[in-house]
């Protein structure tokens, strides 16, 4: 492999091809021939076809047409019914991004208009859709990808020779080892070591929101030095998976952290938030924003079912989990065939209003990393319809008492659910038509979901390509856009349902609308979200009725008067049931299940009872054990 670039381009005329480079797994090949870019005949093709990886190629850069002439050339191509939006060119690459309305009309048939851009500028158009809610949150993390195309180029390229360029660590008897240095008999700071002989990875990297105590990963563990790192793959964007990730950048990994495109684009939007609510607790953040822009500059998406190397021993494959937008389980093919895992990460094997249940069809499996937040036999969830019938009784009876319903709610994925099925609710005339009031980053993350809704299932998708039918752009839904406006809602609007991060009350608008609404028994509270052990909204939950609030040399005790609900059926975990259900269809069955991701005795239990049920391996190690999986 050390010498595939040599190898390839022995199949090529020399004199055609101006450089070559590794973006990663894949590999670019640039041409200064006009007529060998726009028509080689099949010989890119054929090297495809010979060695099996993804080969493209591209015009040099120093025959592209010049960037403003390009874009008036390519509004001139595309039809105007297309609804063309931002133009953004990625000079380093070759490559021009153009935003769409209907990517469909800016495609052409059978990509013509693409072929016509391609020969008439020499850049290589990519087609994005044109989200249906605009957010400058979201374009900024963007357009870090795009100021930073030349470090782009070069960090790819690294990537690519640390997979082709063969064993650094010389080849030895083969082994495969994972280490918890997190989400061993917990929920929360979800961190995965995973060794071979040849390469160190983590999967996952995140925090435990509700412990003030023990909230980060065992990164001083003696088998972890981040000096020799190879790769982070993050399973999806909540922050007890995903919240450590910039502090590994702040002590110096600049290595890859492979993951979809919107787990990218809502982790980013996660984690500042995350920064700006250690900061409004009077706390030093952990890490800035520019670590957070560093772990972007870093990242490395991919599609779902794209089968991807990412160490010279280790090739991942994504999977769609259920649990929120962009959500994966990751499946690692060790070796060459020596042993498959998958990583189920969260995953909710049931069909949700968002997104289609978990993959359970894998090419191979041998072990399975299974989450166990809902494992135990106590944990069986309710159908989901009365789960909605559960939410309208208390939604009801709140505004007929004149009060007003908190739900404090996790900023991806609940909150969104939760959307539509108050709209379909009011839509359908179930649920009386009362305002809904979006506060903290639900907003920009529920634009994420217009901007990918093919991560989302058929139903909501086709509703999101209709303007009129896109359920997140109904009247109802009113966005909360400064503290003014919050305290307007508090103080003066009549009955409303408020939906605010954060879900398990650690900070957020949703602590302070508890603290303004909690002492009128008139107004609800609904959780409808797992509460993490230590959490506020966990002792809420367990039958507190008051907590303190410190500020500005204040200790102020707020009692909690308001109802409290809690409304199981909204999860993105799977139930016991579906976690069983899950096991038995997996097509291979794993012969070994390790259980994580869960409190002590949901792991014991659930791994207990696929063990009876199946008859096979299981084990639920804790923090700082190891397991030598081959």
């Amino acid at each position: 492999m050390a010498d595939i670039i040599k190898e390839i381009l022995k199949s090529l005329p020399q004199d055609k091809i101006s450089e070559a480079n590794f973006e990663a797994a894949n590999i670019v090949l640039y041409t200064k021939d006009k007529d060998f870019f726009l028509n080689n005949n099949g010989l890119i093709k054929k090297v495809v076809d010979d060695i099996k990886k993804r080969v493209e190629l591209r015009p040099d850069p120093s025959i592209t047409m010049d960037m403003e002439e390009a874009e008036k050339e390519i509004r001139k191509i595309i039809p105007e019914e297309a609804g063309v939006d931002q133009i953004i060119f990625d000079p380093q690459r070759s490559r021009v991004i153009i935003e769409a309305e209907k990517p469909g009309l800016a495609i052409g048939k059978q990509g013509s208009l693409l072929r016509d851009i391609r020969s008439k500028t020499l850049w290589v158009p990519l087609i994005n859709r044109k989200p249906a809610i605009r957010s400058k949150l979201i374009e900024n993390i963007r357009a870090v990808l795009y100021q930073n195309s030349d470090y782009r180029r070069k960090f790819l390229d690294k990537a690519g020779h640390r997979i082709y360029d063969g064993w650094i660590r010389g080849k030895k008897e083969e082994w495969i080892r994972i280490s918890y240095l997190g989400s061993g008999r917990q929920v929360g700071r979800s961190c995965l070591f995973l060794q071979t002989p040849e390469s160190r990875i983590l999967l996952d990297c995140g925090v435990d929101v509700a412990s003030d105590q023990y909230p980060y990963p065992y990164l001083e563990a003696p088998e972890f030095n981040i000096n020799e790192l190879d790769a982070v793959v993050l399973s999806h964007a909540h922050v007890d998976h995903s919240g450590f990730l910039p502090y590994l950048f702040k002590y110096g990994y600049r290595g890859p952290v492979y993951c979809t495109a919107p787990t990218r684009d809502v982790t980013a939007l996660m984690l500042l938030d995350f920064v700006k609510i250690q900061r409004s607790d009077a706390k030093e953040p952990i890490f800035t924003t520019d670590d957070i822009k560093e772990m972007v500059k870093h990242t490395i998406t991919l599609e779902y079912d794209e089968v991807f190397d990412i160490t010279p021993d280790v090739r991942i494959t994504l999977y769609n989990a259920g649990h929120i937008l962009g959500s994966a389980m990751v499946h690692l093919h060790v070796g060459n065939g020596l042993h498959n895992i998958l990583y189920s990460g969260d995953q909710k094997y049931g069909k949700t209003l968002l997104l289609d249940p978990a993959v359970t069809m894998f090419p191979r499996l041998e072990t399975l990393l299974l989450e166990s937040t809902y494992g135990g036999k106590d944990a069986n969830m309710p159908e989901r319809q009365s789960s909605d019938e559960e939410l309208n009784r208390i939604v009801k009876e709140t505004v007929k008492r004149g009060g007003k319903i908190l739900i404090p709610t996790l900023g991806v994925g609940r909150s969104q659910e939760i959307m539509i099925a108050i709209e379909q609710m009011i839509q359908t005339g179930v649920m009386e038509k009362i305002p809904v009031y979006i506060d903290g980053l639900i907003w920009d993350v529920t634009a994420i979901h217009t901007a990918y809704p093919e991560y989302l299932n058929s139903s909501i998708r086709k509703q999101i390509f209709h303007k009129d039918q896109n359920p997140f752009l109904s009247e109802v839904f009113k966005r909360v856009g400064s503290q003014k406006e919050r305290m307007q809602i508090i103080e003066e609007t009549g009955p409303c349902v408020v939906l605010a991060t954060s879900g398990m009350l650690q900070g957020g608008p949703s602590v302070e609308y508890l603290r303004h609404l909690a002492d009128n028994p008139k107004n609800s509270m609904i959780f409808v979200n797992y509460q993490g052990e230590g959490s506020l909204g966990r002792r809420i939950q367990r039958g507190e009725r008051e907590y303190n609030v410190s500020g500005n040399g204040k200790n102020e005790v707020v009692q909690i008067k308001l109802e409290v609900h809690t409304v199981e059926g909204f999860s993105g975990h799977s139930s016991r049931n579906q976690l069983m259900n899950f096991v038995k269809n997996c097509d291979p069955r794993p012969k070994k299940v390790i259980v994580n991701h869960g409190e002590s005795s949901r792991c014991l239990d659930l791994a207990s009872s696929i063990h009876k049920n199946f008859r096979i391996e299981t084990s639920a190690p804790r923090n700082l054990e190891s397991v030598r999986i081959k």
